[in-house]
């Protein structure tokens, strides 16, 4: 049957593949575009499936905030030119807004999460797939992506901090990545191991008990600061520390802080 040149077309804007691959496509299903185009992805789809090992350094992160909830996703691909196509855009928008749906914690893959991917996967010919994501529910949210969408915040606070106080602690915590949000979080057999190995070296170079126990304590009280992030100084005003510039009675509860393929 002859293929009419703007149906090979139409189908090639849809797909982004070639004029010979959109006329074969039509021509194995008698002209019906609709069945043109599900052979294309049904076939395209089956040969990614079989390229998952190829690395996936590059990607977005997207984070939405609405309702007393808020989500943040991470969905990786090969190259940094399909990561910052306005199609891979419209994909990173579809499955935020899917994992808005999805029930608090770890979010699970959905249908139309995968569809979207798929779609990418078909166009540009790139392992493309979901890494990761997470939703919370409850208090206040401050959320930060950074420009090149590579690191991203979401924080979970109670009480009201106001969205750009909010906003800038998320900017500290994707700058410093702190290990835990307050001293209390920190696990006590980590501290043991701060403190041992600075009494032991404090020893090694003949400072007493009593001096040596101090100088741990020192060495304590220095990896909170740097590590806490309540004690941190705040980045963008180091006269600060974060729990100088929260209001009186609110309280950071979480933090879900994304690097790229992290």
């Amino acid at each position: 049957m002859t293929i009419a040149a703007k149906d090979v077309m139409t189908l090639r804007q849809k797909t982004g593949l070639g004029m010979m691959d959109c006329k074969q496509a039509l021509a194995a299903n008698d002209g019906d575009m609709s069945a043109a185009e599900e052979w294309i992805r049904a076939k395209r789809k089956g040969k990614m499936d079989t390229r998952t090992e190829r690395t996936t350094g590059e990607g977005r992160i997207a984070i939405e905030v609405a309702n007393g909830c808020a989500a943040i996703v991470e969905v990786l691909t090969e190259t940094d030119f399909t990561a910052r196509n306005d199609e891979f855009l419209d994909m990173m928008n579809t499955v935020i807004t899917s994992a808005m749906g999805c029930p608090a914690g770890a979010i699970e893959v959905t249908d139309e999460m995968t569809a979207a991917i798929d779609n990418i996967r078909v166009k540009t010919g790139e392992n493309t797939n979901f890494a990761r994501g997470e939703k919370l529910e409850g208090g206040e949210f401050g959320q930060y992506v950074h420009h090149d969408g590579k690191r991203g915040c979401l924080l979970q606070v109670n009480g009201d901090a106001g969205a750009d106080t909010l906003k800038g602690i998320c900017q500290h915590i994707t700058f410093y990545d702190p290990a835990a949000i307050t001293p209390d979080d920190v696990p006590a057999d980590k501290l043991d191991k701060i403190r041992a190995k600075a009494i032991e070296e404090a020893k090694e170079s003949g400072k007493p008990e009593e001096i040596a126990q101090k100088m741990s304590e020192g060495k304590v009280r220095k990896f909170l600061e740097e590590n806490t992030l309540i004690k941190q100084k705040y980045v963008l005003d180091e006269n600060q520390t974060i729990e100088d510039i929260l209001p009186e009675g609110c309280t950071i509860t979480k933090f879900v802080r994304y690097t790229l393929g992290g």
